[in-house]
């Protein structure tokens, strides 16, 4: 049997005046090693795209993570220069896409700015800029050029009881890392927490009663998917999700 497809989104990029549609090659490795599934770049084309024409091929999404963040006047609040910077034409793609694979049941992985953008998809809304908040840890990567460092695992996270997560790691606090800005604040519709940091911070959601697998992390587990066992369970229980859905999908 064909491996199945994984839709990955992607950032926008300006480079030598072109718009560059890409993806971090990490999350790219993480879906050919961790889930076994072939990763397919999306481009963040917004209304241009027929999202249900690309969906009809695959058998996953991946929503990733990225330096920019979700802009705050999708959810009621001002951008501002301090928050930036933001990419429109991801925005604009990959809120709908989302949206539309859970109503679909098409199993959903989203990392990072890939959870916020679920939740406000889901009519949630987002806290910017948590390390100026008080009672709130500093979330952001170290200041390093070494990648390894950047996301090195940095904290723990105390899981939800009997919660999708439960199932795939077991009921034990586990160590993350940590590389974000912003977090969840009001919990889109029909979102439940799966883990939390010490500092109150929602680390990891899954849709009620969603047709099918659909879990989002704050963290980064593409990074460790090979060495940490954690952040390779994660992605081997995509891995499964993805092809069952295959299976049903080509009536196999």
């Amino acid at each position: 049997m064909t491996k199945p497809l994984v839709l990955v989104t992607a950032d926008v990029k300006s480079i030598d005046g072109f718009s560059w549609h890409a993806a971090i090659s990490t999350y790219l490795h993480a879906l050919l090693q961790g889930s076994g599934a072939i990763p397919m770049i999306l481009p963040s084309l917004g209304a241009e795209l027929d999202l249900d024409a690309a969906l009809d091929q695959v058998d996953g999404v991946l929503a990733t993570g990225s330096r920019s963040n979700v802009n705050p006047q999708l959810y009621g609040q001002a951008p501002t220069e301090e928050n930036g910077p933001y990419d429109p034409d991801r925005d604009a793609t990959t809120l709908p896409l989302l949206k539309r694979a859970i109503e679909r049941g098409i199993p959903v992985f989203a990392i990072c700015r890939g959870m916020q953008e679920l939740n406000v998809a889901l009519g949630g809304t987002l806290l910017t800029e948590i390390q100026a908040l008080t009672g709130k840890a500093d979330h952001r990567a170290p200041s390093s050029d070494r990648q390894d460092e950047r996301f090195r695992i940095a904290h723990p996270v105390e899981v939800s009881t009997g919660g999708c997560l439960e199932k795939v790691l077991g009921a034990e606090p586990f160590e993350v890392n940590s590389l974000h800005r912003q977090a969840v604040d009001t919990l889109g519709n029909g979102l439940v927490i799966e883990a939390q940091a010490e500092d109150g911070t929602i680390e990891a959601v899954s849709v009620r009663d969603s047709p099918g697998y659909v879990l989002a992390t704050q963290w980064h587990p593409e990074y460790w998917v090979m060495t940490d066992g954690p952040s390779r369970k994660l992605f081997v229980a995509f891995g499964e999700a993805v092809r069952s859905y295959r299976e049903k999908r080509l009536g196999l």
